[in-house]
């Protein structure tokens, strides 16, 4: 028995002195933001401590730690003496209710705080599909609905608003990390981003993110991807499918105690389902951050996109029936494409001048080429950013953080130079394509604006939440008209008038499981630059931007550990809408002609069927119900007060299942229903209802402790549905043709890859 007890001493002496002081700090893996109050404990000699504001911490420990917080993935690290490490929590969707951080460049607060409507996009959500195309993954979020008429032709609406635009998205603010997305026309082309090179994706709906521009649609966050490793780490993944898809995509990592570097290469092309829509793109992004000190962090983020992609544009209805692989007739003919080549590098300096005060600081630049021949003109483009973005963060730690704030500004400057020229593919032989003519307009566009912007979160009482935010915009531009006709000169100054932007949310947890929320802000949307022209080029003195109130409640729930979700009830109200007008075939202008009333559900629900170790599966479903309307709205001599507005569905349900595993097999099973669709806005055609069933399935394994492998197989519209996967809005004929409204969508389509992961 001596024996024993002198044998246990022993050890627990060795253990005792082998135990050392290690610091670090824990990080979102999600959102590369510090993760405050999580458990650090010993596993040993069971010490526990809890991290900072900052996310720091500092432990006696035996090598090995535990890290745990409520919605995150509980980690083992082990560590060794005097080494100052970087902890990586992924957040669990099983638990997103809890304490999973959103608005990071704002003011980081758990989702289950927030006052507006808010839905996460996790890697997981991203990698249900082939990782290339946006739609699907968009689709699935309650109040957002994305029209895809092919890869590079695309338009996002939130709530009904970016809907009636008449090419790509706008009136959403968008932002790549820190970096804006949204350029000074108010367009943002979100889906030219490589999805791999994203953690997740965060949408705010609605005009409730005063730090980020009050668009009337909302903001979309697209979390760039860190290096998380702690050794060199390579990635190559090979995906293979209908219609000549062809995606590879080359990652690597590198990690050391002060910088870690990311560098991700992706080569996409499609044939495509028609006829000159074939699609090539080439990305390269790179994401770097450099540990300056204790209080110092920068953070550098850069993006390259070139691509080429044909132009088969819509078609009327006797085409989409019959033939919908052909492309319109003079798009065919003149074999319309674009070439765009688009770049963003910004760099972020964070500097903690205490635990509870710190200042962000990003500076950002950007252009975008574009050569675009249709058959009405050939256009080219060229347009340069530049800006700089800055805010201060603070919390009040005296009363246990229940104030937080940020204040700070914007200021983005955006040259733009059009010119079109004739579109001679007529005057030569079937199979030329476009030939470039003689010049028709050259106009050089500067436009400049200023973002000041405050936000306040107040906690009076302990289940009470106040977010309190103001917005103030001012928008300038100038133009030069460098092709003098006919005596017209066309240049000038023009400015839109300050534009503030209050909101108020409120937040009150009538139980830990079960959320109240509620807030009404204001927003607006400045026009596009197309929007600010008449059709002969002449600018249009008399726009103005689209402004709107939003009112919103709702409630965030959790039931019995299983069921989670949440519901919101909005009106949005919008006057001084910006509606198009047709002139001649493919041309369009804008004026200000009405107001709408955007009123909706939006619902989103998670159940755990069930739950083991080896894997997880879940049920989700969501719903979207809109009936947005046009109050007021008279053009020229139609009335079209009281219809549906022009390209909202009328409802969007989705449903699925979830099977998860950190290894061996996997799968989804998805069904999406889309309701009528308007096309016009006298109501008089609509894109008809259509159901859409997707799935994968995949199995992934290791090889040793350094190699991992991937292999997925999936399955797009199972039903083979036809169906228009986008629409021209209030198309016209003319010459005697039918107006064409539709884009046809793709019948059943598969593809396959694999993904293989190398760890030094």
């Amino acid at each position: 028995m001596k024996k024993i007890l002198f044998l246990f001493a022993l050890l627990s002496s060795i253990s005792i002195s082998a135990q050392f002081t290690t610091t670090g700090i824990v990080i979102d893996k999600s959102l590369n933001q510090p993760l405050d109050n999580v458990t650090v404990m010993d596993t040993i000699s069971k010490q526990e401590v809890v991290t900072r504001m900052d996310g720091t911490f500092r432990i006696e420990t035996n090598g090995i730690l535990k890290f745990s917080k409520k919605g995150y993935q509980t980690l083992f690290l082990s560590v060794t003496q005097n080494q100052q490490f970087t902890a990586y929590l992924i957040p669990d969707t099983a638990l997103a209710l809890d304490e999973v951080l959103i608005n990071a460049p704002s003011i980081p607060i758990p989702y289950k705080e927030a006052t507006d409507a808010v839905s996460l996009v996790t890697t997981s959500d991203i990698n249900r599909g082939n990782t290339l195309e946006l739609h699907p993954i968009l689709n699935r979020v309650p109040g957002v609905f994305m029209q895809s008429a092919t890869l590079n032709t695309n338009r996002i609406a939130i709530r009904g608003i970016g809907a009636r635009n008449l090419f790509g998205t706008a009136n959403i603010r968008a932002y790549f990390g820190d970096i804006p997305l949204t350029d000074g026309n108010g367009e943002s082309s979100i889906e030219d981003l490589e999805l791999g090179a994203l953690s997740g994706i965060e949408i705010h709906k609605g005009p409730s993110a005063s730090s980020y521009g009050v668009g009337l649609g909302g903001v979309i966050l697209l979390h760039p991807q860190y290096s998380t490793t702690d050794t060199p780490e390579g990635q190559i993944e090979f995906t293979t499918g209908s219609f000549g898809l062809r995606r590879i995509v080359a990652k690597t990592s590198v990690n050391t105690n002060t910088a870690n570097l990311n560098v991700l290469f992706s080569n996409n092309h499609s044939d495509g389902y028609r006829d000159n829509n074939e699609y090539n793109r080439n990305t390269l992004t790179l994401t770097s951050q450099i540990d300056l000190g204790d209080k110092d962090l920068l953070s550098i983020l850069g993006s390259y996109v070139d691509l080429e992609a044909g132009i088969p544009s819509s078609l009327d209805q006797e085409d989409f029936d019959n033939n919908p692989r052909q492309a319109a007739f003079t798009w065919g003919r003149s074999q319309a494409f674009e070439d765009v080549n688009y770049g963003i590098l910004g760099v972020t300096w964070k500097h903690d001048y205490t635990a509870s005060l710190s200042h962000n600081t990003s500076v950002f630049t950007s252009f975008r080429d574009n050569y675009e021949p249709r058959p009405f003109n050939i256009l080219e483009e060229q347009s340069t950013t530049v800006g700089i973005r800055t805010r201060v963060l603070g919390a009040d730690p005296s009363k246990k953080n229940t104030i937080s704030w940020t204040a700070g500004a914007e200021l983005f400057y955006d040259t733009y130079n059009g010119k079109t020229f004739q579109n001679l593919f007529e005057d030569f032989p079937v199979g030329t394509g476009s030939v470039q003519g003689d010049l028709l307009s050259d106009l050089d566009e500067k436009r400049y604006f200023y973002n000041l912007f405050a936000e306040v979160n107040y906690q009076p009482i302990e289940k009470l939440r106040i977010n309190v935010g103001a917005h103030l915009n001012q928008t300038f531009f100038d133009i030069d008209d460098k092709f003098l006709q006919d005596g017209e000169d066309n240049s000038g100054d023009f400015d839109f008038d300050p534009i503030f932007s209050p909101k108020l949310g409120v937040n009150y947890e009538i139980q830990p499981e079960l959320i109240f929320f509620g807030n009404i802000a204001h927003g607006f949307s400045t026009p596009t630059t197309a929007e600010t022209l008449l059709p002969d080029g002449i600018f249009n003195p008399d726009i103005k931007p689209e402004i709107g109130w939003n009112y919103e409640v709702g409630m965030r729930y959790k039931l019995l550990n299983r069921l989670q979700g949440s519901v919101s009830f909005y009106t949005l109200r919008v006057r001084d809408l910006l509606v198009s007008r047709r002139t001649v075939e493919d041309n369009f202008f804008a004026i200000n002609a009405g107001k709408t009333t955007h009123n909706g559900i939006d619902a989103e629900l998670r159940y755990q069927l069930l739950q083991k170790q080896s894997h997880q599966l879940h049920f989700f479903a969501n719903v979207s119900i809109y009936d947005h309307t046009f109050d007021d709205f008279v053009d020229l001599d139609n009335d079209f007060s009281g219809n549906d507005v022009t390209g909202i569905p009328s409802e969007v349900i989705n449903a699925g299942l979830d099977l998860t595993s950190p290894k061996g097999f996997y799968g989804n099973i998805s069904y999406q229903i889309v309701g009528e669709i308007p096309a016009n806005d006298a109501n008089t055609v609509s894109g008809e209802r259509y159901d859409l069933l997707h799935g994968k399935i995949g199995y992934k394994n290791n090889l040793g402790n350094r190699l991992s492998y991937n292999f997925s197989f999936g399955v797009n519209n199972i039903l083979d549905t036809k169906y228009a996967s986008q629409l021209q809005i209030n198309a016209r004929g003319f010459g005697g043709n039918q107006p064409r409204f539709f884009y046809p969508g793709l019948p059943i389509n598969v593809f396959g890859g694999i993904n293989i992961n190398y760890r030094l």
